[in-house]
């Protein structure tokens, strides 16, 4: 019976998480990462609680446990990093991120002892590297993906920067954010464990605005400055590591910086390419063929092999290899342009601009149409939405193209909607 309880929970859980527009396909990997992570009573809590932020009380009622436990629960979750907590007009409210990008990962952003985290990070590695569901639940489905790569600012041309927005900068993200934390790597900290770890630095992997201000808060992630992050990312460039950020132009939370051989947005690029999982930059690289000498650096630091070596079709050097770039797998990042000392590499603009969500609500309202999952970003069983919250979602739904729109409209049946969307086509 104690069994029957256990899986019951944990699987509850994975139900609140499959809620999300990114999701994690249920499996016995994924209920043992679950039980490290929360106990059977948390996994039972949490179950219940709304995609939306909701405060203490509201917790409280639907726990129906008194103000002072669930206050002391939520704080105990929200200091784990399980929940993120947030000051909204003087209030704290709190939300479960989803697991990636999300606590999956703030599991493993500092070392801590109250977890094994060896044993976490084989489980990680059987169910996100060895097992393809979960990845390519989080990578493959619909056209709108959780991150975008950011441009190598250093190889930008004069110009280039005249054809490059603000928010596709990583400096810019820095600048402008409230709050910046910074802490491991989870890749790379997994695969320290597992013995696969490449010699990128580890300690640099940020968080921004309330993403940081409650990581800070509760230690999983180490406040620093702009001064600091703007010398952590140049470390970044120095690495050849590829910036991998949310991709929303406005409140950035997070930007990793990933190599190749150990980072998941990476390995899904490369394992899943014919299906875009990661958006690109509004850039690409352009080979000069003339002065490509075929040594192969560019070729080494693409962290999703779209470089390779052809032969040059040279009669009089027949060993002669050029540089040769498959449009279709490039991310368009430009750390192959700084890895060339040959000036044979420069960034182009795309012909057609990468579209880049406004924020966290157009984006996940976006990507639940894309997945089927609409319905639960608007009727959350557990919350009664606000006006101004329903407001919202259905404000970005208004905006969307008319293809879309139907894909909202056939997904709840709803004659509201389709009044709506009709009444602003008229």
């Amino acid at each position: 019976m104690a069994h029957t309880t256990l899986k019951t929970s944990y699987s509850a859980l994975a139900d609140r998480l499959n809620r999300f527009p990114q999701g994690a396909p249920p499996s016995d990997l994924l209920f043992k990462i679950l039980s490290m992570l929360f106990s059977e009573e948390e996994a039972g809590l949490v179950s219940l609680m709304p995609i939306k932020p909701f405060t203490a009380k509201k917790a409280s009622r639907i726990w129906k446990k008194n103000l002072t436990e669930t206050q002391n629960i939520l704080d105990e979750l929200a200091g784990r990093a399980i929940l993120v907590d947030i000051e909204q007009n003087g209030e704290t409210v709190y939300a479960l991120p989803p697991p990636m990008a999300g606590f999956f990962e703030f599991s493993l952003m500092r070392v801590r002892d109250d977890i094994d985290q060896k044993i976490l990070s084989e489980l990680f590695y059987q169910y996100m590297n060895v097992e393809e569901d979960f990845i390519r639940e989080l990578f493959t489905r619909g056209e709108t993906q959780l991150g975008r790569t950011f441009v190598h600012e250093p190889v930008l041309s004069d110009e280039n920067a005249l054809h490059v927005l603000d928010y596709e900068r990583a400096s810019e993200v820095i600048e402008t954010a409230s709050h910046i934390g910074v802490g491991r790597c989870y890749c790379r900290h997994k695969m320290e464990h597992v013995g696969r770890a490449c010699s990128a630095p580890q300690d640099i992997c940020m968080t921004f605005n309330i993403t940081a201000a409650s990581l800070t808060k509760h230690g999983a992630a180490r406040a620093v400055d702009k001064q600091e992050c703007h010398d952590l990312l140049q470390q970044a460039y120095e690495h050849n590591l590829v910036q991998f950020g949310e991709n929303v132009r406005e409140q950035v939370n997070f930007i990793c910086n990933c190599c190749g051989c150990c980072c998941e947005a990476m390995i899904a690029a490369r394992r899943f390419a014919i299906l875009n999982p990661v958006h690109t930059t509004n850039f690409i690289p352009v080979i000069d063929e003339e002065n490509c000498n075929g040594c192969s650096k560019c070729v080494n630091v693409c962290p999703v092999e779209a470089m390779s070596l052809v032969s040059a079709n040279n009669p009089h050097k027949p060993r002669m290899k050029v540089a040769r770039l498959n449009d279709e797998l490039c991310l368009g990042c430009g750390v192959c342009v700084r890895s060339c000392n040959k000036d044979s590499l420069s960034l182009e603009s795309r012909p057609k601009r990468v579209l880049t969500p406004l924020n966290g609500t157009h984006r996940a309202v976006v990507m639940a149409i894309e997945r089927g999952k609409l319905q639960n970003l608007i009727f959350d069983n557990q919350a009664l939405w606000s006006h101004r919250a329903m407001a919202g979602v259905l404000g970005v739904i208004l905006k969307l193209p008319p293809i879309k729109q139907l894909m909202a409209s056939e997904q709840l049946k709803s004659r509201y909607l389709e009044t709506l969307i009709n009444y602003t086509e008229h």
